[in-house]
């Protein structure tokens, strides 16, 4: 049902309270109108975004990364040290990395107020030449379960070994060897292929595998796959398994050296930079 045409007088049939004020469209005054506001209706430019503000690092690692201390992620793989600071993988890879929304599911639980519904996201990252991250993360919106889910991401990312299927000739193409990975009902097999086979696999380890720099490799899947999260962190595994095996390539005598936080010890005894403190 319309509503009624407003009065063309503004006194008694203006909107708002009575005799309020009201103009001649019949809008009533004591703040309901949409003058005298002293500021435009638009929102402006807002916070500014974490990503224009200058990285202050936190950590030791971050320290050492931003002062050109570590030259590259390797560097840090080698040591088994860990990652805090997502800006570290920026640091290295910066725009190579790219990131894919692999699947974005509401879950709930029930509290005393009744069912509380939240968003998870599954993201993942890769530079398309050897290093792959996963991230999972819930939020009570989309936006911010893919932007926390991109985050943990970059500091889950591992280094992937590539090899070889026969002959030695050109880059590496596929995995070195045989590799299984597992979460949950379902198991992840990846197989070495020959040049030119390309990725036999379902389209959520094809994306995985093509984000790492695999370009050929055989796949076997066992279990409920159907279950996105299950899979996809399945294929995650397996790929970061292609360093824990030592083939005969790697059975050459180690050269030991110095670890970053040992080398650069007088460094990181200094006190860090004023702005470190500033919130």
């Amino acid at each position: 049902m319309a509503d009624a045409p407003a009065p063309a007088g503004g006194g008694d049939g203006g909107g708002g309270w009575s005799g309020g004020g009201g103009d001649d469209r019949g809008r009533g005054g004591f703040g309901r109108g949409r003058g005298d506001r002293g500021r435009g209706r638009g929102r402006g430019r807002g916070r500014p975004r974490d990503d224009d503000k200058e990285w202050v690092p936190i950590t030791k690692l971050g320290r050492l990364v931003k002062e050109n201390k570590i030259k590259s992620l390797e560097d840090i793989y080698l040591f088994s040290m860990a990652i805090k600071e997502y800006q570290i993988v920026d640091f290295f890879l910066g725009s190579k990395l790219k990131d894919e929304v692999m699947k974005i599911m509401p879950v709930q639980k029930v509290s005393a107020a009744g069912q509380i519904t939240r968003f998870k996201a599954f993201v993942a990252v890769g530079d398309e030449s050897g290093h792959v991250g996963l991230g999972v993360k819930c939020a009570k919106e989309v936006a911010t379960a893919i932007r926390g889910a991109i985050i943990i991401a970059k500091m889950s990312v591992v280094p992937v070994r590539r090899g070889y299927w026969g002959r030695r000739n050109g880059m590496p193409h596929t995995v070195p060897n045989k590799v299984t990975g597992k979460c949950g009902s379902v198991r992840v097999r990846l197989i070495p292929a020959p040049r030119g086979t390309g990725l036999v696999a379902a389209p959520v380890p094809k994306k995985l595998l093509s984000m790492a720099g695999v370009e050929d490799c055989y796949t076997s899947s066992r279990g409920h796959t159907r279950t996105l999260g299950n899979f996809v962190k399945a294929v995650y595994f397996a790929l970061a398994k292609t360093y824990g095996y030592l083939s005969p390539e790697l059975w050459k005598p180690t050269v030991f050296q110095s670890a970053p936080y040992q080398e650069h010890t007088d460094f990181l005894a200094k006190n860090p930079a004023p702005k470190a403190a500033e919130f």
